[in-house]
């Protein structure tokens, strides 16, 4: 005993965790904290504060120490949310705006079902509260709408042509417009939404026709925003800036910032960063437990990857016959996407005819997976384009459609289970086509579910992270279990509950 200590001895207890993963740790985490700087220093100048009237839940922004600004109040559109539109307001608020976001019935954080004909309805709440706020001079009034939403703010400054001075419609549906309200109409277009040209160029028309003078409130203007469809043209700094210089041309002012943002950027950051988190953390509880790769036929692989989305489409069409299809479930779109993925799954994993047995590690992999991805996707996320927590009739469905998704991530991961880096890259490119053609056959079987083919282009991306994650993990049900937690919380955050 005398003159002897006990030294911990790190690398005896966890071996793997070696100086090199140490690093990868510090760089992992040092992106993550760079992410976060990044986006935090672009709206130091602004203030935020959360509202909720009659369970509606708002955001005001607006720069710090503004007094007497115009107040604009903006929409976001079906499947989308308050964050999603944080960039206008952003733009808006740095350049002398009062902003005012709000989540639609059933959308984001709003517990009120969703109902078309309640929508109209729903603009008078958020209304009245934007010009309740003290910074908001209430003389000088805009709206501004995505989609679904351009329909609610047009048809809200209709009704209110005696206080709303300008509106700017992206991505226009339809509203009752004529060449003397709403005042001052500003319609944008994204180049690749073809199937809205046609919409919105009868819009103009019926709304009086281009007019560049808006002194007498009959603007009027219809915007091509270039290399933009109807989810990115919400990213784009072109559609910000117009947004802008519309406004400022209807209230006298002039552009007070070079304000840019670049929200997405840090996000994608703040992902690589998460991504780099789960790499070196993963194999650290892998590590022990390499297992042998579960040796699954070639053929059947190829085979089930072909039939099983082919019947899963045609499981969405039975579905549309027996119910409304596009409201199964309680949750628009969401419902249906989930018998797709259980029924595609299942006989997915039937004709493969391996079932990988459950350890007790595959728990920890899987809840390491699914925190790493869930922070990495969503934490920022609640700033910049979706919502991170979920309501409680959300959380109850999510652990539904969870459980759906199961046996086709089980299938997918014991698939590249023992895949090289080429062999995955094959394997990441079929199961990618797989679900995007499965998933285009079950639209063209139930078209209203249509508004689902606008997210298709999001899978690619999301399955290629999946295989890293599974390369990491070394476990089947583990890996299973993060991605179908990962991808039913992506389905359940943005699709309207009923």
């Amino acid at each position: 005993m005398g003159g002897q200590t006990t030294r911990l001895n790190i690398k005896k207890i966890w071996p793997e965790l070696t100086v090199k993963r140490l690093g990868s740790f510090a760089i992992a985490i040092l992106i993550i904290i760079i992410s976060w700087v990044g986006l935090w220093s672009a709206d130091a100048d602004l203030t935020s504060r959360s509202i909720r009237v009659d369970g509606t839940p708002m955001q005001f922004v607006v720069a710090k120490g503004a007094k007497s600004v115009p107040g604009v109040l903006i929409a976001h559109g079906y499947c989308g949310s308050k964050q999603l539109m944080r960039g206008y307001a952003s733009t808006l608020a740095h350049n002398g705006y009062g902003v005012l976001l709000w989540d639609l019935p059933g959308h984001g954080a709003n517990p009120h079902p969703f109902e078309y004909d309640s929508l109209e309805s729903s603009f008078d709440v958020p209304f009245a509260t934007l010009k309740a706020q003290p910074e908001v001079n209430t003389n000088q009034l805009a709206v501004v709408g995505h989609s679904m939403g351009s329909g609610i703010a047009m048809e809200g400054a209709i009704a209110h042509s005696n206080e709303i001075d300008a509106v700017v419609a992206i991505s226009p549906t339809g509203a009752p417009v004529t060449p003397n309200t709403p005042k001052n109409l500003s319609l944008q277009l994204g180049a690749w939404e073809s199937f809205l040209q046609e919409n919105a160029e009868r819009l103009l028309r019926e709304a009086g026709g281009e007019n560049r003078d808006l002194s007498q409130g009959k603007g009027r203007s219809l915007s091509v925003i270039q290399n933009a469809e109807h989810a990115t043209i919400l990213f784009k700094d072109q559609s910000h800036q117009e947004t802008l210089a519309w406004l400022n041309q209807t209230f006298g002012l002039t552009q007070q910032s070079p304000f840019r943002d670049r929200r997405m950027a840090w996000y994608g950051i703040h992902l690589l960063g998460w991504l780099g988190f789960l790499g070196t953390a993963l194999p650290l509880v892998s590590q022990e437990d390499r297992r042998k790769p579960t040796k699954i036929s070639l053929w059947r692989s190829l085979v089930g990857l072909v039939i099983a989305p082919i019947v899963g489409a045609g499981s969405i069409k039975v579905l549309g016959l027996i119910t409304s299809v596009e409201n199964f479930g309680g949750v628009m779109i969401g419902g249906a996407l989930g018998v797709w993925f259980l029924v595609t799954g299942a006989l997915w994993l039937a004709i493969i005819g391996k079932y990988p047995t459950l350890k007790r590690r595959d728990i920890g992999i899987g809840l390491i997976g699914f925190t790493s991805l869930w922070m990495g996707c969503g934490a920022m996320a609640q700033v910049v384009w979706l919502p991170w927590f979920l309501t409680l009739h959300r959380l109850i469905l999510w652990g539904i459609i969870a459980i759906a998704c199961l046996p086709w991530f089980i299938a997918f991961h014991a698939v590249l289970s023992g895949s090289t880096k080429r062999q995955r890259l094959g394997w990441w490119l079929a199961h990618s086509m797989a679900v995007l053609g499965g998933l285009i056959l079950a639209i063209l079987a139930a078209p209203n579910i249509g508004f689902l083919a606008i997210m298709l282009p999001a899978f690619p991306l999301l399955f290629g992270i999946f295989s890293f994650l599974e390369a990491k993990a070394q476990s089947i049900w583990g890996s299973a279990f993060a991605c179908s937690f990962i991808l039913s919380w992506l389905i359940m955050v943005p699709f309207p509950i009923l």
